[in-house]
């Protein structure tokens, strides 16, 4: 992954690949990772990335299995902004890779990627147990940010728009799809 705007490159080293699935659930990843202490990153690609040409491709990097980052490789945007624009219903193509901690070392120092620890099982699995778990394994000074995970990940949805037409297009679509199984097209005509 690489990020050449807005402020110096960012460089996440090519890792060894751990594991490779599409998955509906990215919590049992994210518990993997805190599990295992894991050191490295998992790119995350969401359904309508994969069926639909969407807008998210995500990069979370760990420490010790403590999410850091969060990026979006296709809007350019970092921290909680990436994470709301990740944080669409599954299932997400995921694969999990390990990188040595002196690897990451520069990355991580990029504050404007960052994001508080519990926020990616929040906003990503909806997953409040595995945030609290995350919080406890982060070391002190990683919490010190961590007051509202989210907070900022949700106020940077709610500012998002296009996102949020896109998701109400979406659900407008699957309905016309569930209506027309059903025999219901009817119902649905000339309504928005």
């Amino acid at each position: 992954m690489t990020r050449a705007t807005d402020g110096p490159e960012l460089r996440i080293p090519r890792g060894d690949l751990l594991r490779s699935r599409v998955v509906s659930d990215v919590g049992t990843t994210l518990s993997t990772v805190l599990d295992r202490e894991l050191t490295g990153y998992v790119t995350l690609v969401p359904q309508e990335t994969l069926l639909l040409e969407g807008d998210a491709r995500g990069v979370v990097t760990f420490a010790d299995g403590v999410p850091v980052l969060a990026y979006n490789t296709v809007s350019d945007r970092g921290g909680p902004d990436a994470l709301a624009e990740l944080a669409v219903p599954g299932p997400y193509r995921v694969e999990l890779y390990a990188v040595a901690a002196d690897a990451l070392a520069a990355a991580h120092e990029e504050e404007a990627l960052r994001v508080p620890p519990g926020a990616v099982a929040t906003e990503l699995a909806d997953a409040p147990d595995l945030a609290d778990r995350t919080r406890e394994a982060a070391p002190a000074h990683r919490l010190e940010t961590d007051d509202g995970d989210d907070a900022d990940a949700v106020a940077a949805f709610l500012e998002d728009d296009e996102r949020i037409e896109a998701i109400r297009e979406q659900a407008r679509e699957e309905a016309a799809e569930r209506a027309s199984e059903w025999g219901l097209d009817d119902a649905l005509d000339g309504s928005d």
